[in-house]
């Protein structure tokens, strides 16, 4: 391995407000430590294997994109410079540096706001039981990986373990009231919009991602990761060809093989071969390297 794998923070003095799928939340009084781990989940379990620096794409794209969206909407981030975190995170700042986000902290709304341009995942799957995507009719006859019409919004509802499940906006509504739901539909169409429009002079495909949103008082902030590889897809542009699955820069290449090694989803999960763990770690750096255009700060 290029670098240790971190699966788990254990910071002494500070207090763990939770530990999610990928990252560690620790609770500073009136703002969040946001660590981003190397742990990697696919459907929905996290699994026995760590990607070294993935944690460090997580947290240095997501403040790329942050500062790129900035005019268009509040944020949480405060800084990922670990010499301006508060004093209690210093003793901790080897471990934290370049996978560490300090943050306000908001009230999270209970419900993912999912973009999608493209027909993969689950939304390929339920177009192909349904005829629709979340409720949302679409053209017959599309097939794996075609571009939709216009892009749609899909929320869904968030879960730190077991199955996210996808609503419709009328659902949502009920959950945050259909004005709230107006609001984030506007808002994620446009984020997503900017961010395959950046993308696409990147020879990137961002064929669908996730959001997610949280109150600070009666602000509307965006929250957690924004177009990682985690929380989208991105496929190579030059590449692209419908009608099948597309090569990836994010960690479809774990479900593939997940898939491919007949898992039946359910515990115990596996763990990667240092072939595919590799293989994943380069796809994340190049991710963050083709769409910034600088390297990783891997220090």
């Amino acid at each position: 391995m290029t670098t240790p794998v971190v699966l788990e923070t254990r910071l002494p003095g500070l207090t763990l407000a939770r530990r999610g799928k990928v990252r560690d939340v620790y609770d500073l009084g009136d703002t969040l430590l946001i660590v981003a781990t190397d742990r990697i989940s696919a459907f929905d379990y996290v699994l026995g294997s760590g990607i070294p620096d993935k944690g460090k794409v997580l947290t240095q794209l997501s403040a790329f994109w942050f500062a790129r969206l900035a005019p268009l909407t509040l944020h949480h981030l405060l800084s990922i410079n670990v010499d301006e975190f508060p004093a209690e995170t210093r003793p901790h700042r080897d471990v934290l540096r370049g996978r560490s986000m300090w943050v306000r902290k908001t009230n999270p709304l209970p419900v993912e706001c999912v973009a999608r341009g493209y027909l993969s995942g689950s939304g390929l799957k339920d177009y192909q039981k349904t005829g629709a995507v979340c409720g949302i009719p679409l053209p017959g006859g599309l097939r794996d990986s075609d571009r939709l019409p216009a892009p749609i919004f899909t929320p869904a509802t968030k879960a730190d373990s077991g199955h996210d499940e996808n609503i419709s906006e009328a659902e949502a509504g009920k959950i945050l009231g259909d004005a709230r739901v107006a609001q984030l539909k506007a808002l994620t169409l446009e984020i997503y919009r900017q961010g395959v429009a950046h993308a696409a002079t990147c020879g990137i495909i961002i064929a669908d991602t996730k959001f997610e949103f949280g109150l600070a008082g009666s602000e509307l902030i965006l929250i957690d990761e924004v177009l990682t590889p985690d929380s989208s897809r991105f496929w190579p542009k030059a590449l692209y060809e419908p009608g099948h699955s597309q090569p990836s820069f994010d960690k479809q290449f774990v479900r593939d093989y997940l898939e491919q090694i007949g898992w039946n989803k359910q515990p115990p999960v596996p763990s990667l071969p240092d072939e595919v763990v590799m293989k994943t770690r380069e796809k994340y750096i190049e991710a963050y390297r083709v769409l910034t255009g600088r390297d990783l700060g891997l220090a």
